[in-house]
């Protein structure tokens, strides 16, 4: 519970355009901590949906009413506003996160340039997966927790010891049957849920003292 007693609030992201072994983490992650902790959860896949670059035209910054481009990370704002904590995962692709995580990354400015502490103090922790045992999957939640700094937010891992900057997944190219199979992934994403849950409800008791 967080410090006024109330569930703590968790969005699961799924930054992959195919619904294999990402969705299957962050899925994973979001059954974890209902099992575990007292949150109630969202979701939001990447897959199927329209995603448009940020351009940089500045339109969030001069008007303050949010992204020109009207596609489906709109509703993924509010999803993000209503969460206490977020759970970023990604497939590993060239060695880093992929397109279509990078993008909600980028077009989250429409939401900060209308209120630039809208993310402040919200946890956030990051996931990834590869194809290889070394696909660049640490090197992809670095870029999630560069987000997450700079957006005042605190990002957060399961620790020393096994993860180190949050869930690392090796799929063998097997899709989600490839990651369940991953004891040590698993390890590393319950691990790095549960801090992020308990990180989440210092920050309410913080915020809320009783």
């Amino acid at each position: 519970m967080s410090g006024n007693g109330e569930p703590i609030k968790l969005l699961g992201i799924s930054g992959s355009p195919r619904k294999k072994a990402t969705d299957y983490i962050i899925q994973e992650a979001l059954r974890y901590a209902e099992e575990k902790h007292s949150v109630k959860t969202d979701y939001f896949s990447t897959s199927g949906k329209e995603l448009k670059f940020c351009i940089h035209c500045d339109y969030c910054v001069r008007t303050k009413k949010g992204c020109i481009h009207k596609d489906d990370i709109v509703e993924l704002y509010d999803k993000m506003i209503w969460a206490d904590a977020w759970i970023i995962g990604t497939p590993a692709y060239q060695g880093t996160l992929s397109a279509q995580t990078k993008t909600i990354l980028d077009r989250c400015r429409a939401v900060v340039a209308r209120d630039p502490k809208v993310f402040l103090n919200k946890v956030g922790a990051a996931t990834a997966v590869g194809g290889d045992r070394l696909g660049g999957q640490e090197p992809a939640i670095q870029v999630i927790h560069n987000f997450y700094v700079i957006n005042e937010m605190l990002p957060v891992s399961g620790g020393s010891f096994g993860s180190n900057l949050g869930g690392t997944f090796w799929s063998r190219d097997k899709g989600a049957e490839g990651a369940s199979e991953d004891e040590e992934g698993l390890r590393s994403l319950r691990r790095t849920v549960n801090k992020l849950i308990k990180t989440a409800v210092l920050m309410k008791q913080i915020e809320k003292p009783e």
